[in-house]
Parts: C-alpha cells; structure tokens; sequence
C-alpha cells in the first residue's frame, strides 16, 4: 500500500492529460479526484504554471467532471502557494462560473465565495472585483446569474467608489432583460442588503425590493418575498411602514397563488421582522385572508403557521386577536374541503389550548378536536392523535377520551397499513396519559391483535410496543395481563404468530426480569425447539441467546444448554448455524 501511495504522489503531468483526454468519463473523473495528490507533486509553483494554465483550457468536458472540478478548486489555496497566490484559481473557476449546468456554476460559484475570503483587501480590488464584473456584463445569462452571488462576498473589503461600481452592477441585474437573471438577483437581494450601509438599503435596496416585487414573472415576486424578511430586519421601526409594508400588502394579495403561498410560508419570520405593532395592524387581517384563500396550498401553509404565529403575537392582546380574528378563521377551515389542509392545521391546533388556557380550550377548542378525531381522513385523525400530550397538559385527556376511543380504534384497523403502524407508535404515549385501567378495559386488546397483522412491519413494531408498555405499566400488569396472551400463541397453527411469539419473548425478557422469564417464557421457548418449521427452529436458538443473559448460570447449563447442542445438530443449515452462534456467544462451548 505505502508503494501505492509513493506512486501516486509521484504522478506526472504526462499521465494526467492523457488521462483527462481519455474517452472513458470515469478514467477522467478520477483523475480530477486526484488533483490534489497531482498539485502536491508538482509543487506551488508548476501547479500554478502548468496545472490551472491546462485546467483553464480543456474545460469542455461532462457535467459530472465539472462539477468535481469546481469542488476541487475551492479546496486549492494551499496547493497554489497559499493566500498570495490564491488569485491564480480565479481564471479556471471563472470559465466554470459560466456554463450552461446550474450546478456546475452553483459549485463554481460557491467556491468562488469560499476563496474570496482569502484574497487581501488589495488583490480582491485588483483579481477578484473585475471578475465579477466580466460575469455582470457577460453575453450570456448564465455568467450574469453567477455574478449575483458574489456580490455580498466582495463588497464588505473594497474601496468606497469599488463599492459604487457593485452597487450599480447589482442594480443593472436587477432590472435584467433575461427572467433567469433577475431570479438570481431577487434571490440574493436580501444576503446583498445585509452587507450594505443603511443609507444604501434606503436608497438601493428598497427600490429594487419593489421593482423586483412587481416583476412580471411570479418566479421573482415570490423571492422578493423572501429577501422581505432580511430588509425588514435591518430597517428601523419607523421605516417599514413606509419602505416595506405596501409591497408586503401587496405580495400578500398577489394574483399568482404561489407568492401568496411563499407569503404565507415565511409569515412567523416576517411578523418576528416587523415587530408586534405592525403584526396587530397589517399582518392580522393579512394572516386572516391567506386562511380563507382561494388556493388550498396557501390555506393548508397558512394553517401550518396557525400555532406559531399566535405565540409570537403581543402578549397584552394575544388573546382578544386569536378568539376575534383567527378562530373563526380556524373554525371553518376544521370543515375545509381539502384534506392537506384540515391536516395541517390538525398538526397545530392542539398548540393552541396551552396559549389559550383551560377554560377557553373547553369551550372552543374541544368541539374542534371532537369533529377532527371523527374526520373521514386519516392523517386528519392521526395529527390530532400524535398531539395529544399538548391538550393533556391543559385540560387532561378524559375529556376527549370517549371520542378518542372510535378514533383510535379505527385508525387501527385502517386499511393503509402505515395508518396502523403510525397509531402503534403512539400507543405507549396514549397508554400513559390514559392510566392503566382505561387502557387494559379498551386498548389492550388492540395491542394484542397486531400481533398477528398480516404486514411484518405492523407485527414488528407491535412488539417494541409491547416492551414500551411494560416499562411504563410494570412487570407484575406484563405477568398479569400480556405474558399469558403472549405465551398462547405459541400453540397458533400459523408458524409467523408462533415466531412472533419469540420475537416478543426477545423484547419482553428483560423488561420482566429474571423470575418471569424462567418460570414462565422458558419453558415455551424450550418446548417451541421441536416445531417443525426450521424458521421457528432458528429463531428459538436467536431468542435463548437473547434471553440468556437475563437467566441464571444454572438454567443455562440444565436446560439451555441440552437444546441448543441439539438444535446444532439440525439438518437445516441456518438453524445449525444460529445454534451454534448462540452457544459460544453464551459461553456454553
């Protein structure tokens, strides 16, 4: 290996232009992987003089390739000499910038900004600043889009008429003929105006916020949206009202439904942005009407934020706001049409009882949980379900119980099977926050009877359930009620029951402790060695050398031990094998 290794950092230039000029895309691939061993044996010096001059040249290869080369070259400024020379990586990772692939140039340019940061102020002016320039006034768009994105890098460590110069470049892109181009500056307009001067975010920014905020396309107004949230955070309070606010209002009633969607996406960002008056006065109404939106996307991302934005309204008037202005709104969208949507909301709505209190929650909320539990849409019935512990903190869970009950029954017996698996995960949560006489009276049995599901995954995860509720519910309740329904499956004539029997034998040995487990699982597991499914054979070997460790050395030796050397002499060959792992994983050899 240490040959190998000597070969490769000897690795001449020779090899590595026919190997980047060889037909096979893997060969060349490679050898693009190995730049950094190639420039290590060529030294700072021939790397910067032949390797980057030939890289620069012979890019004209596939997408993968340059796409691991602009990876490749961000990583570099030690290979060229350090942050002296790092500006010899800018001529190859420029072409890269301007390629047809996106995600060629993304990577190019995200080097780009990964090595501007180790240019000194005065070769960021002299290399890094121009080529910034050449992309911002390239022919094609896609060195303009590139350009975009290095605005922000650059600005913060050059001279104030440099900074002149980028201002009006990103200006010129903003108001680009090509829709691509100005995507890519409406995208990182707000990064933009986190490095400029506030003067300049007044007079620069706000300008182009609103022009790129009324574009033609919808693809820009919506990240103009996004670029909101940054703008509103830099301004001073005094100023959103006027700068922000009317194009906000604006996006917020835009005609394209995905603007207001992408509103209604970023609203607990923008309400944290523009602070608790404005919230009271603009956003209130403005959250109302996405609540009742004509889209069911923007209502069903509107009905995602419900619970967020109600906690970050203004304490003295939270209240008031939600049960005037929002619960209406979350009242009609309990019966909407569209399934995402009433699922959304019931993924928050159970937030709302610890905002609103007890007294509240009964009267208001309660009726809202009830109709959800009894909706025709699972997920609908299951978000309500998986929230429960919100609702359990404020009113206690005996509330909703005697509606709880058909809910979860019939989520248990739903036909999607995922359905079933997501109800079983919640049971031991259920189980706790019911008591243990509630759930043996009405849940108990539901447990028991996905034993024997016909999907393996609702068996399997059946069992960890099992072991959840003995932890919570104690080894006397597992002796007392699951050990005897567990144990008579054994005799089941479906051999996949009689293994789930072992399979929860496996889970249940060390919540029960040792007692149970001799006196009572043993023996089943021992009698199960003679079954005569080799299936069953082998997992009766798995489960002694599970259990093994919970039994004392004396039951091992007398009546471990005599089965297992049996079963090693299986003619099935897994359950030799299985045997024979499980007695010198014992220590019975």
């Amino acid at each position: 290996m240490a040959g190998a290794d000597g070969d490769d950092s000897l690795y001449p230039i020779a090899v590595l232009i026919d190997e980047l000029r060889n037909e096979d895309v893997q060969l060349r691939l490679n050898s693009i992987k190995k730049l950094s061993t190639i420039a290590l044996a060529l030294g700072v010096e021939r790397t910067r003089t032949e390797l980057l001059p030939f890289l620069t040249d012979t890019i004209y290869d596939e997408d993968e390739v340059l796409l691991a080369l602009a990876e490749q070259l961000g990583n570099f400024t030690m290979l060229v000499g350090g942050p002296e020379y790092v500006h010899c990586l800018l001529p190859p990772l420029e072409s890269l910038a301007t390629v047809e692939e996106t995600v060629v140039r993304d990577k190019a340019v995200e080097s780009l900004r990964k090595i501007s940061h180790e240019h000194s102020p005065v070769d960021l002016e002299v290399h890094f600043e121009p080529l910034v320039k050449r992309l911002a006034s390239g022919d094609w768009f896609t060195s303009r889009t590139s350009a975009c994105g290095l605005f922000s890098v650059c600005y913060p460590r050059v001279s104030s008429t440099v900074k002149a110069e980028i201002r009006q470049h990103f200006r010129t892109l903003c108001s680009d003929d090509t829709p691509m181009v100005r995507r890519a500056a409406a995208s990182k307009l707000g990064e933009f105006a986190k490095v400029l001067e506030l003067e300049y975010v007044k007079s620069d920014i706000i300008s182009l916020f609103t022009a790129l905020a009324s574009d033609e396309q919808d693809s820009v107004r919506l990240l103009a949206v996004e670029a909101c949230v940054s703008i509103a955070q830099l301004l001073p309070q005094e100023d959103l009202d006027t700068l922000v606010m009317p194009t906000l209002r604006q996006a917020a009633e835009d005609k394209s439904w995905r603007v207001r969607y992408m509103v209604a996406d970023k609203f607990s960002e923008l309400q944290k942005a523009v602070g608790p008056e404005i919230t009271k006065n603009d956003l209130v109404p403005a959250f109302q009407n996405l609540l009742k939106d004509c889209e069911a996307e923007v209502r069903a991302a509107a009905a995602n934020k419900v619970k967020e934005f109600c906690e970050n309204l203004p304490e003295d008037s939270r209240e008031t706001i939600i049960m005037t202005h929002i619960l209406p709104c979350v009242k009609e969208l309990v019966s909407d049409t569209n399934q995402h949507v009433k699922s959304a909301l019931a993924s928050v709505i159970m937030g709302l009882s610890t905002i609103l209190g007890k007294d509240n929650t009964i009267e208001h909320l309660l009726p809202l949980f009830l109709a959800q539990l009894k909706d025709e849409c699972p997920e609908v019935r299951l978000n309500i379900i998986s929230n429960l512990d919100c609702v359990n903190e404020v009113i206690g869970i005996r509330q909703l119980s005697q509606s709880l009950l058909p809910a979860i029954v019939e989520l248990a017996e739903d036909a999607k099977w995922r359905v079933r698996l997501a109800i079983i995960e919640y049971m031991p949560l259920l189980a706790g926050q019911l008591g243990v006489e509630f759930f043996d009276e009405k849940l108990n049995s539901l447990c028991m009877a996905w034993l024997v599901d016909h999907v393996y995954a609702i068996r399997e995860a059946a069992t960890c359930n099992l072991m959840k509720l003995v932890e919570k519910f104690g080894a006397e309740w597992a002796q007392n009620t699951i050990v005897p329904k567990v144990l008579g499956m054994a005799n089941d004539p479906n051999y996949l029951h009689r293994m789930t029997t072992l399979f929860c034998i496996n889970s249940l040995s060390e919540a029960c402790g040792q007692e149970i487990t001799t006196k009572q699982m043993l023996p089943v597991v021992l009698k199960m060695s003679n079954d005569q499914v080799a299936n069953v054979r082998f997992n009766v070997a798995k489960s002694l050398q599970k259990i093994g460790p919970v039994l004392d050395s004396n039951d091992l030796q007398t009546e471990v031990k005599p089965v297992l050397e049996k079963l090693a002499t299986d003619q099935d060959m897994d359950v030799m094998y299985f045997a024979q792992e499980a007695i010198s994983v014992l220590g019975l050899a």
